[in-house]
């Protein structure tokens, strides 16, 4: 009998001490919802496949944060903080007010680093600007104004948050979500309000992911069924020398005008240079695949591992994530109106459904544009036109990106 109590205590030891017993306590149910929550970016990911790529590292970020006794959330939300912690074991507590000592910086928190310093974004950036062709874009300059016009969202949400009580930082945050670009969403978060860089993250991520479901209804309700079914000409060829002139041009009359947006830019126009110069195929390949995953990766679980209980289950949350949609919509029904005018201004040659591609998830909105116009007229194909829009949303996420750190950083 003695042996089997010896037994029994241990393995309640073990019990009680286990992540198991914690979620029986006052506040363990929170953890145990944000694993579940997890679980659903899980199955969106890979069941559904949207955004799989950075959906599933970030949804698995989550779970590691909120496994109890795992220690794997990220610890610190600045630099300075991140400094401390590393050399004296404290941390800012904002919440409470004061540093919390004994702590010792985990994984997540050096792979974090990279988020807090501006790293994982612009690396992003290169890569995408590798693999991204803005021949459609140099074709039909006008796409410029439908990709601005898309950016409205923005500065609607902006306002909105604001006047809902958020200061002039979080509002930014907040706001950046309508551009459909979640690294961008993350350096400007990471900048302005980093305490709220996993919600806003999630939020971004999963707008950019839900393109296919929340676009295609405002497109329908602002055009007309003959508007959907305008057929365009075919784009003109570009040359190789426009081709290599664009990234260089854009880099230097973006950077001076906002030179807080030279670092998304700059690094956008270098990959795509590196793609179209001729002369830098292997390093060109490089960004476009190994560089960009394993960035892709750290970027992905750091930011999940920022999705702590404590930070996100909260009203905020709820309040950024129905701000997020409101400013993803309005930047929708912006481009869309303003293809609408283009489409009076030709006298029928645009198809407003471009202009629904002007915010920045490439090329999943420009693939909507595509399908919902295929649905009033099946011979029509709207792909290479909505590029245009949609690449130049990139480059209009950037901008805007570089307005708010000017105006609020």
């Amino acid at each position: 009998m003695a042996v089997l109590q010896g037994v029994w205590d241990v393995v309640k030891d073990i019990l009680l001490n286990s992540g198991y017993a914690y979620f029986f306590t006052d506040g363990g149910w929170k953890n145990l919802v944000m694993i579940l929550v997890a679980f659903v970016f899980l199955f969106l990911g890979i069941k559904l496949g949207f955004e799989p790529l950075l959906m599933v590292p970030i949804a698995f970020g989550m779970l590691l944060a909120n496994l109890p006794g795992a220690n794997l959330a990220v610890q610190y939300h600045d630099l300075q903080g991140f400094i401390e912690l590393v050399a004296r074991g404290r941390v800012w507590d904002e919440a409470a007010g004061q540093r919390i000592t004994g702590l010792t910086p985990g994984l997540m928190d050096f792979l974090y680093f990279g988020v807090k310093a501006g790293i994982y974004p612009p690396l992003i950036f290169l890569g995408i600007g590798a693999m991204t062709d803005f021949s459609s874009l140099i074709a039909r300059p006008t796409s410029f104004i439908l990709g601005a016009a898309a950016q409205l969202g923005i500065f609607v949400a902006y306002v909105i948050a604001v006047v809902m009580g958020f200061a002039p930082k979080e509002a930014g945050s907040i706001a950046i979500i309508g551009g459909a670009d979640g690294p961008t969403a993350i350096f400007v978060t990471s900048k302005l309000a980093p305490a709220m860089l996993g919600t806003i993250a999630v939020a971004a991520y999963s707008y950019m992911a839900l393109v296919p479901v929340i676009q295609p209804p405002i497109m329908r309700a602002l055009t007309t069924k003959k508007e959907r079914a305008v057929m365009m000409d075919n784009l003109r060829p570009v040359s190789k020398l426009e081709k290599i002139l664009f990234p260089i041009m854009v880099t230097v009359i973006v950077s001076l005008l906002l030179p807080d947006a030279a670092t998304l830019v700059g690094m956008l126009m270098l990959g795509n240079l590196l793609k179209e110069s001729g002369r830098t195929e292997r390093i060109a390949k490089a960004a476009q695949n190994e560089l960009m995953n394993i960035v892709t990766i750290l970027l992905g679980i750091s930011v999940g591992a920022t999705t702590s209980a404590q930070t996100f289950l909260n009203w905020n949350t709820i309040k950024i994530v129905v701000l997020g949609l409101v400013a993803f919509a309005f930047g929708t029904a912006g481009g869309t109106l303003f293809g609408k005018l283009m489409y009076l201004v030709t006298k029928g040659k645009i198809n407003p459904l471009i202009g629904s591609a002007g915010v920045s998830a490439v090329p999943m909105a420009a693939r909507v544009s595509q399908k919902v116009g295929q649905e009033d007229n099946p011979s029509n194909f709207l792909l290479m036109h909505a590029m245009g829009p949609n690449v130049s949303g990139v480059i209009g996420s950037a901008v805007a990106a570089g307005i708010l750190l000017t105006l609020l950083g």
